[in-house]
């Protein structure tokens, strides 16, 4: 796809990738990239600007992460952020020591408005600190455009070169306007037009699977969910009958879920095949507790028998899945660290019997698979379906997993749903689901002592997915819930609601 470019610097910082995600609001692609191998792409791509991210180490460590400085003689326009203002502090001949007092949460600010940085911005701002190290000596060149009461430079600009540095944090929403702070860097440094759209991003996307598939034939493993749906739309068009998509029915879907997904697509005109493999899943995972290695277990297991269905219906070359973004960071690529394995990337084995993977979002962030599958004419009720993780509920139910475990986090699980539908609350929350909890409490149901399941909710607000807040349900739902749980399933006797954001919680619990 031609379109503009900005390369993201990755030095390990918990913000990496929603700094990307800011970026594409912009409507400017961009891309995240470890610094060891950034200098090269760099050099190749001849991007429109560069970000170098925040990152846990100091510059004055013995090896602290670094790229070359040959980078600031290119004439592209660079922004440093936290990390990324003090490495450039110090190649350029600046100073940089630990601070008398570590700077941390929401931050008044004094911002130089007429820097272009942060143009048409209030003067006196709130942004965001994270950080123990200050730059103490600017390099030559350089001027302060923002201090706070403990920062002299909270931010510094080389306007002749167009290279800035902001010791805050503009990528996350407690910065007030570092949105806007970022579409400055973006548009008026950068040069960037807003060319990333996903009307493009369709016409491009078709031509890549075409070209790479030519008359080779496609299977992909379709979950249902809005990542795989959407995947399976957009191979339809650029592909037709040279696609036939498998669902995988491991027994750890929500109530009901693998008769509707069966409905929504058998008949659509796309090869469909359901394959019921809930006892193969169910022996594999017998005795498992350990959350990566439950995910690594599905994730083999889903390999495994696309395999054996790809050879039952004759030659198939590539394997196809709707791995997005999230995704792919979320497994430990470049500098992250692993958080968790997703199946379709880090739970994937070592042999796959295909020529190789077709993953056409997997540079997308969920909300972006959304704007895609509008783009696309996919069916309304496909692409707002809550997210739902491949390893299904065997990443719901904490500790070993049974059938038995299953049916009650089913049951628990549709009635949490269907209240909040009721409610109207489905688009205003994000995500939300149960978890059946491998603690358990004594209870009293009429005369008698339980001693049986805790169940926990969890409810999200997000736009990423890399981040996200506890929803605010209201009490009087809660409680109705509560009640309708206890009342109608068996072997649950309380129930807890998580109140913990991302970061430093993850959405799901494992």
């Amino acid at each position: 796809m031609d379109h503009q470019e900005i390369i993201i610097v990755d030095f390990g910082g918990q913000y990496s990738q929603i700094i990307a995600r800011r970026v594409r609001e912009w409507h400017v692609f961009c891309e995240v990239i470890p610094y060891k191998k950034a200098f090269e792409v760099i050099k190749e791509k001849k991007p429109e600007g560069i970000i170098f991210t925040g990152g846990a180490d100091s510059v004055y460590d013995e090896n602290p992460p670094r790229i070359s400085t040959e980078i600031y003689d290119l004439g592209i326009p660079i922004l440093g952020i936290c990390y990324g203002m003090q490495l450039i502090a110090s190649d350029l001949g600046g100073k940089v020591e630990l601070g008398d007092a570590k700077e941390f949460g929401k931050t008044k600010t004094q911002l130089d408005i007429d820097s272009p940085f942060f143009k048409e911005l209030m003067e006196t701002n709130q942004v965001w600190m994270s950080h123990h190290d200050m730059v103490t000596k600017l390099p030559e060149e350089f001027e302060t455009i923002a201090s706070t009461d403990l920062s002299v430079h909270a931010a510094m600009a080389n306007h002749k070169k167009h290279i800035y540095g902001v010791q805050f944090h503009p990528e996350v929403h407690h910065t007030h306007e570092g949105k806007d702070m970022l579409k400055n860097f973006l548009y008026d440094i950068c040069g960037c037009t807003g060319d990333w759209t996903m009307e493009n991003y369709v016409k491009a996307a078709i031509n890549n699977i075409r070209e790479e598939v030519g008359e080779g034939k496609v299977l992909l493993a379709l979950s249902g969910g809005v990542d795989s749906s959407v995947c399976a739309k957009l191979l339809t068009e650029a592909i037709g009958n040279q696609l036939t998509c498998i669902f995988v029915d491991h027994g750890l879907m929500r109530k009901n879920e693998g008769d509707e997904v069966e409905a929504a697509f058998k008949d659509s005109g796309m090869n469909f095949i359901r394959v019921n493999a809930q006892e193969r899943f169910l022996k594999k995972l017998e005795g498992v507790t350990e959350p990566e290695e439950k995910r690594k277990i599905i994730g083999e297991e889903f390999i495994r028998v696309f395999e054996e269905e790809g050879k039952k219906i004759g030659q198939v070359d590539y394997l196809a899945q709707g791995t997005i973004y999230p995704d792919v960071i979320e497994s430990g690529e470049g500098e992250a660290a692993v958080i968790k394995s997703h199946h379709n990337v880090g739970g994937l084995p070592e042999v796959v019997d295909f020529k190789g993977l077709i993953e056409p979002l997997r540079d997308l962030f969920k909300d972006e698979v959304r704007e895609l599958g509008e783009e696309i004419g996919l069916a309304d009720y496909l692409v707002w379906r809550q997210p739902f993780p491949g390893p299904g509920l065997g990443i719901r139910v904490i500790g070993e997993i049974t059938k038995e475990k299953l049916d009650i986090l089913r049951d628990a699980d549709y009635i949490y749903r269907d209240e909040i539908k009721k409610a109207g609350l489905e688009r205003a929350i994000n995500q939300y689901f149960a978890v059946l909890t491998s603690n358990r409490s004594v209870g009293v149901m009429g005369d008698y002592r339980t001693y049986d399941y805790t169940l926990a909710l969890r409810g999200v607000t997000t736009t990423d997915f890399m981040t996200a807040d506890w929803a605010r349900i209201p009490y009087d739902i809660l409680e109705k819930i509560s009640s309708r749980i206890v009342g109608e399933v068996k072997h649950i006797n309380r129930i807890v609601y998580d109140i913990t954001s991302k970061p430093p919680a993850t959405i799901e619990w494992e």
